[in-house]
């Protein structure tokens, strides 16, 4: 695919390509909206954190940063027909979590300007290849349609184009009901592990519910709640709200005790009356056969709700706590995870479910 690109007109606009009846794209131009990466509009790359982030951050949140959780194509056109052509930065190589979620791009429309969106399709290709192009759509009526293109969860782009028909009207997608961005940070289940397709990540999901941006920041095995990811997550400008979920991967719950608070301490010092929500994380689905588990649980659930409630008392009246034990559902919750951990997609929807009405209460 990188050297079809490669033969196409060189007197053609650089923002489009035209191959047969399609015309492909690139939504790194407008009327394309890209969202869900802060420094987008500075870099102009699909990363999640900056190039060059201020101090040392991990090399593996470094690393991560690259895979584009939460990035969005939005824009609107009558197309009756649309693909994609992508260029990977890897290859799909994940033991439990489909290649179309890894990988794969899925799309939702809906009515112009308007909310919500219904699912359309999601690409399918040969999980071996780093390029790929796929139809997500054919034949349809040519209507105006507003379009959102969730992008991978588990690996980086390079490019993406976007094929739409030669004559297509495209226009800029709805806005949002103000510039302000709901930002999660978090582990690999924040990063949308293991959903089946990036529209099912429960970011992802809640975006299509609030109309606001929002800012996947979860990091697979390396969301610890370090000082210097704080630092550069309090350099977002125009945050909704912050959610801080990392007690999946907060190592011990001992360091917890210390990292917490002090990722707290470093976004307060930049956004004084920010809403931060704490969730305490989902429950493991062998807890009654391992009581370790739920032990360790209860332990940190009781160390966050402790903790909120302190600030609170100190005058941080902005801070609050949300059980999260109950977020899988009830007597059922076992069946939500792909290996005790990970949620699957009916996860995903409840773990939505159950956020929804409390950010929409913070927003």
């Amino acid at each position: 695919m990188g050297n079809e690109l490669e033969r196409y007109d060189p007197n053609m606009r650089p923002n489009e390509r035209t191959d047969s009846a399609v015309r492909w794209y690139s939504p790194l131009k407008q009327p394309f909206h890209i969202a869900g990466f802060a420094w987008f509009k500075q870099e102009r790359i699909y990363r999640r954190l900056p190039t060059l982030p201020p101090g040392s951050i991990p090399n593996a949140v470094n690393r991560l940063a690259e895979h584009t959780a939460g990035g969005q194509i939005r824009f609107q056109s009558d197309s009756s027909s649309l693909s994609v052509r992508v260029k990977l930065k890897g290859k799909a190589d994940m033991t439990h979590m489909p290649a179309t979620g890894q990988c794969g791009v899925d799309c939702y429309v809906g009515l112009p300007d308007t909310m919500p969106l219904q699912f359309a399709n999601s690409t399918k290709y040969d999980r071996t290849l780093t390029e790929y192009e796929c139809a997500l759509y054919t034949g349809w009526k040519r209507s105006m349609r507003s379009i959102v293109l969730n992008m991978p969860l588990y690996q980086g782009v390079e490019e993406i184009w976007v094929g739409l028909d030669d004559d297509a009207v495209v226009s800029t997608p709805p806005r949002y009901a103000s510039d302000k961005k709901v930002i999660i940070y978090g582990t690999s289940i924040t990063q949308g592990g293991c959903a089946s397709r990036p529209g099912m990540a429960y970011t992802n999901i809640l975006s299509r519910r609030i109309p606001l941006e929002f800012l996947n920041l979860g990091f697979s095995g390396n969301g610890k709640g370090e000082p210097e990811v704080a630092e550069v997550v309090s350099r977002i400008e125009d945050p909704a709200c912050l959610i801080v979920d990392y007690e999946g991967n907060c190592v011990s719950t001992e360091l917890f005790h210390k990292t917490l608070p002090e990722f707290i301490r470093i976004y307060r010092a930049a956004h004084p009356v920010t809403p931060i929500l704490i969730p305490s994380r989902i429950r493991y689905a062998r807890e009654e056969l391992t009581p370790h588990l739920y032990e360790m649980r209860m332990e940190r659930k009781l160390f966050e709700q402790a903790l909120v409630r302190e600030l609170r008392e100190q005058g941080d009246l902005n801070v609050y706590f949300f059980d999260g034990s109950k977020s899988l559902g009830g007597a059922d919750f076992f069946e939500c995870t792909v290996d005790g951990s990970h949620p699957t997609d009916l996860g995903f929807l409840r773990m939505a479910d159950a956020l929804e009405p409390v950010l929409k209460t913070l927003l």
